[in-house]
Order: structure tokens, then C-alpha cells, then sequence
């Protein structure tokens, strides 16, 4: 079986490590990138943050698994007897809420709990008691992560995954696809700016935000857009304990980083949210117009607050549901789609590239059932949505 995987991030390398893990010599697997050194991609310009605290079991168990690679308590990504170094570093998230989310944050712990997740609701004396530095007086529950959460180095978890499908016998292809010529209802291949086609029997479109772009290349859609997401470095005056990532009210969050702070504001339903900003332009507004403002009301201490440095990067909206697209696409059998995490891709990366490698190889899923994410969806147009967007 020749398989081509397009895209050669954190989601791209799992599907090609398990392909091979699974499949051993009778799967060929051929990974074409055309940022071999993924600087500009989603996985290194992401904020690299490991959660388990969803509203859907299936993705509590799929960041799980990541988090077990990535902690060093899963040897899967050891070669030669040599564990990577992907900058983990434990931590927790903290979500907050006022009165009208308070009944989100517990229907989201009951499955949490059930799937496993080691975490705690929190009420405004316990959250003032555990976080001194924190205004809780709006607020009406919390809900803290406390295990199994925490934070790495996105480029160099993408290069560990990477490594290890290589390790395995996967070959990386420096190059961009132009084309996906079909041979009937099936696609024959990729066709690539260097040159020439590369011939397969099904073709993983694992590009990340650039999944519906690839997706049209064959006149088939994949509904996943990119949308630009700004991170600020920064820092303030008055010291802090390290802190969770905290998830405010307002749609913005933070976190320590180093001796400084890194942040962000997730626009919200009601917000413009254009596609396909240039990345090389943070939205620096941003920090007057949404961060500074809702981290002031949170953290008295970050009045003072200063921004020392901001990049911009991808941000893979899959807008029916923001869940992944895990299988076949719905038009085309050997067109296997692995996108549309929005924004929980970097943590989701091995449970995919497992299932998908399961579902590709052996026509099931065998060590956790990832079918509520079948591409399927997309013609019912019934959503499997995930509360816990960040």
C-alpha cells in the first residue's frame, strides 16, 4: 500500500508513525512538506499547550495519550534507547466562569471525570484561597486541571514525531503539491511543484489550515479554514507564582512563560474573524482592544502590564463543530482527511494519526473509537460540537 501524506507537522508525522508502526513494510509512506523546517508552521507557532478539560469524552482520551507521549510517561517516541526532548513542562489549565457558565463548567466535569481527567471544581473561596493574585469576585466556579496538563515546544514535538515515523522507515519529501489528479472517483496521486506525480493508493490530507486549499486541488471540499491568532510575550512588574494557563471570561487567556507571560484573546462567534491573514502582521491592537483590558480586571497586578514581543499564527477552523475530521472523505474513498482540530490539533496529533492509521489499515478503530469525528458529518451537516474552545 502506497500512502501520501501531505503535510508534515505534528498531525502529518503521527499519521505517518502509526502507518508504519502498524502496517510495518506493507505500507510505503511518503510525507511531503514544503516547509521542511517547519519555522512558519501551526505546530511551532502555536502556544503548545497540552489540555485534558473538554466536553467530549473522545477528546479528553485523545489529549490523554498525547500528553503521556509528550510527559515522557508513554517510550513510544524513544529511538535507540533515546527518549526527545520536547520542553515539557507541567502545568494546568484554570477555567473560569461568571453565574451563566458556571452549569457549562460542570456538565464539562462530569464527562471529564468519566473519560478519566484528573481535575477539580473550584468555588470563589477556593479559587481565592489557591490564587491570591486573582479577582474572583465575578466569578461563580473554576474549573482546575490538576495533573496530566501542561505545556511543550511545538516545533520540537512535530520533529520528535517526525523522527520517530523516519526511525520507522518513513521517507520526507521536500516539496508543495500543485495538483491531485483523480483516476475516476479516486485520486492517483499527488502531482508536485518539483516535478512529476507521486503515485498512490490513497493520499492523507493532513495540511492543517491549509487543508480546504488542498482539499480543492481535487474539486473537493474540506471545510477547515485558516484564521490568524495572535500570542503576546509578556511581562509585568509585580512577581507571580507561576501560573495555570487561565482561561478567562472574556475570551482571552494567559499563562506563565519563563520569567514573563504569554496571552491571547480567542475571538468569539459574534466577533469578525477574517481568513487567511497574513501571518508576518500580528493583530497588535489586540492587546488595547481585548487583552490588556480583560487580564487588568483579572489580575490587579497586570495593570502594568507590558507587551515585550507578539507572533501571529495558523489556526485551523473547522466551523461546523470545531472538532477534528478523522476518515474518508465523503467523496472520495482513498482522500483520508485528518484537519480541523481548531486549535487542539498539537495535543491531538498522536491519538489521530493512531485512529486514523487503524481505520485506514484494518477498516476500524481499535484502541479508541474516534467515529464521532467521521468527515460523514459534513453531509448530514449534524454537528458534534465541542464546548471547551479556546
Amino acid at each position: 500500500m502506497r500512502v501520501v501524506v501531505v503535510g508534515g507537522g505534528a498531525v502529518g508525522a503521527s499519521v505517518a508513525l502509526f502507518l508504519k508502526r502498524l502496517g510495518g513494510a506493507a505500507v510505503q509512506v511518503t510525507v511531503v512538506e514544503a516547509d521542511p523546517s517547519l519555522a512558519r508552521s501551526s505546530s511551532a507557532l502555536s502556544a503548545g499547550s497540552v489540555r485534558q478539560q473538554f466536553s467530549n469524552a473522545v477528546n479528553v482520551q485523545m489529549s490523554r495519550f498525547g500528553a503521556a507521549l509528550a510527559s515522557g510517561a508513554d517510550d513510544l517516541l524513544t529511538i535507540d534507547g533515546v527518549r526527545p526532548e520536547v520542553g515539557w513542562v507541567p502545568g494546568a489549565y484554570l477555567f473560569c466562569a461568571g453565574a451563566a457558565g458556571a452549569p457549562v463548567l460542570q456538565a464539562n466535569h462530569a464527562v471529564q471525570r468519566g473519560a478519566g481527567a484528573d481535575v477539580a471544581l473550584l468555588e470563589p473561596a477556593a479559587l481565592a484561597t489557591s490564587f491570591p493574585w486573582l479577582h474572583t469576585a465575578d466569578l461563580a466556579l473554576a474549573s482546575l486541571g490538576r495533573s496530566g496538563e501542561g505545556w511543550l515546544d511545538g516545533e520540537a514535538w512535530a520533529r520528535a514525531l517526525g523522527a520517530k515515523a523516519r526511525a520507522l522507515g518513513a521517507v520526507w519529501r521536500p516539496d508543495r503539491v500543485t495538483g491531485l489528479p483523480r483516476q475516476g472517483e479516486r485520486l492517483a496521486g499527488v502531482q508536485l511543484a518539483g516535478g512529476g506525480l507521486l503515485q498512490a493508493d490513497a493520499v492523507v490530507n493532513a495540511a492543517g489550515a491549509q487543508a480546504g486549499a488542498l482539499g480543492a486541488l481535487a474539486g473537493l471540499p474540506v471545510p477547515v479554514h485558516a484564521r490568524r491568532r495572535t500570542v503576546f510575550m509578556m511581562t509585568c512588574p509585580t512577581a507571580l507564582p507561576p501560573t495555570p494557563l487561565v482561561v478567562d471570561t472574556s475570551g482571552c487567556w494567559f499563562r506563565s512563560e519563563g520569567r514573563g507571560f504569554i496571552g491571547g484573546w480567542s475571538p468569539g462567534d459574534g466577533d469578525a474573524d477574517p481568513d487567511d491573514l497574513p501571518l508576518d502582521q500580528p493583530d497588535l491592537a489586540q492587546f488595547d482592544d481585548h487583552v490588556w483590558p480583560a487580564l487588568a480586571h483579572r489580575v490587579p497586578a497586570f495593570e502594568a502590564l507590558r507587551v515585550q514581543h507578539a507572533w501571529a499564527g495558523s489556526y485551523e477552523v473547522h466551523p461546523l463543530d470545531h472538532n477534528a475530521l478523522i476518515g474518508p472523505h465523503p467523496a472520495c474513498d482513498n482522500f483520508w482527511l485528518c484537519n480541523g482540530f481548531s486549535g487542539h490539533g498539537l495535543q491531538h496529533a498522536p491519538a489521530a494519526g493512531r485512529g486514523l492509521a487503524e481505520l485506514m489499515l484494518t477498516g476500524r478503530f481499535s484502541s479508541l473509537d474516534l467515529s464521532e469525528l467521521s468527515p460523514q458529518r459534513l453531509l448530514t451537516g449534524r454537528p458534534f460540537v465541542e464546548q471547551a474552545i479556546i
